[in-house]
């Protein structure tokens, strides 16, 4: 809104130049963000306990986690707004990139949502069952892939893929390419939603994921830096970097509130919208592979759920004390604090590892 209303003043003015520039935008953005969470979290978790949307413990979690009990739920609702919003004021708004990321988050809250409610107010221990959360998930990705294919931006480059840590190399998906960004957004969706487990957790890992997205973005959309990293050139795609720092914003502003001891939870409203957010950049800046670095952490908390169920259908034994990995450090006696703040540096070292590869390549 800002850029298309403020912009074009610069004939009168030269100082509104300064909203052509993206990382002005990005910056006031993500200071939206915070400040967005700061007026409407007290509200919203007000609302939330008057209206006794709460959460209620899984009984396959560590004891301790039941006297989390009652604390509200659905705070996913603060983290949409949070993004949403200043990524409507400052971004540019004709930009596609911009358009189909919104509509990735709105799309897998919505579904987050259902399932919440289904819990918290129709007190289904089950929520939303499996199969239909699975169908949410997978029309997101079968609509990005039939837009991205039938109306590309680039069409040399549409099911194309890039590889961390090579210049020239890329894959080229084919008829694959739509199948593949239903399991990107599946995938990451679900990992994200498996690792909202502890106060602060899942929130601070999807900061450092979102924050190295914005270098992506920033780079990939920049003629001169593209060309200088040797990394593909997607123009439009720098817009992102708003939306990117956004769900910073959006995310320390939500830390405020779900740090422990949690005030508010993000249940699936939030964990599904940052997850199918994370997989939207990913594919819409050709990173998918990067991903898997940059939300390493997501990667091995999904993988560790896997690997328990598999061990213990084939062989009658478990590998971890208990699954997701958080869990298992739990039951190994660290505390939640402790866990929360090394996995903290280790989605620090990944976001490092992942941006490291538009140079070492």
């Amino acid at each position: 809104m800002f850029y298309h209303l403020l912009y074009p003043l610069v004939a009168y003015h030269p100082i509104f130049n300064i909203f052509r520039y993206i990382t002005f935008r990005a910056a006031y953005a993500t200071v939206t963000a915070l400040l967005i969470s700061f007026v409407l979290g007290p509200r919203l978790i007000a609302f939330l306990r008057r209206h006794r949307i709460v959460e209620a413990v899984r009984v396959d979690v560590p004891e301790r986690h039941h006297e989390k009990r009652g604390t509200p739920t659905m705070g996913g609702i603060l983290i949409i707004v949070s993004t949403v919003v200043p990524t409507l004021l400052w971004a540019d708004l004709t930009e596609e990139y911009i358009r189909l990321v919104l509509l990735a988050m709105i799309w897998m809250g919505l579904i987050g949502a259902w399932d919440d409610y289904l819990k918290a107010v129709r007190a289904s221990n089950a929520g939303l069952i499996g199969r239909y959360k699975l169908l949410g998930q997978i029309t997101l990705g079968l609509m990005l892939g039939l837009i991205l294919t039938y109306f590309p931006r680039q069409e040399a480059v549409v099911t194309q893929t890039t590889l961390p840590f090579f210049k020239t190399v890329s894959i080229d998906l084919g008829w694959f390419y739509i199948p593949f960004i239903i399991l990107v957004i599946t995938g990451t969706s679900n990992a994200v939603n498996l690792t909202d487990g502890l106060d602060g957790l899942a929130i601070g890992l999807s900061a450092f994921a979102a924050f190295a997205f914005a270098g992506f973005a920033y780079l990939h959309g920049h003629a001169l830096f593209s060309q200088y990293l040797q990394i593909l050139s997607l123009p439009g795609s720098g817009e992102l970097t708003i939306f990117c720092m956004s769900l910073v914003g959006a995310s320390m502003g939500f830390l405020w509130y779900n740090a422990h001891k949690a005030e508010l939870f993000m249940g699936d409203t939030g964990s599904l919208s940052i997850g199918g957010a994370l997989a939207t950049l990913a594919i819409l800046l050709k990173s998918e592979f990067i991903l898997f670095l940059v939300g390493g952490v997501f990667v091995v908390e999904a993988m560790s759920v896997i690997i328990q169920v598999a061990s213990f259908r084939w062989r009658g034994k478990r590998v971890f004390l208990m699954a997701p990995l958080h869990h298992h450090f739990e039951l190994k006696g660290w505390n939640e604090s402790k866990i929360v703040t090394r996995f903290y540096i280790l989605a620090a070292i990944c976001a490092l590892i992942g941006l490291s590869t538009l140079k070492i390549r």
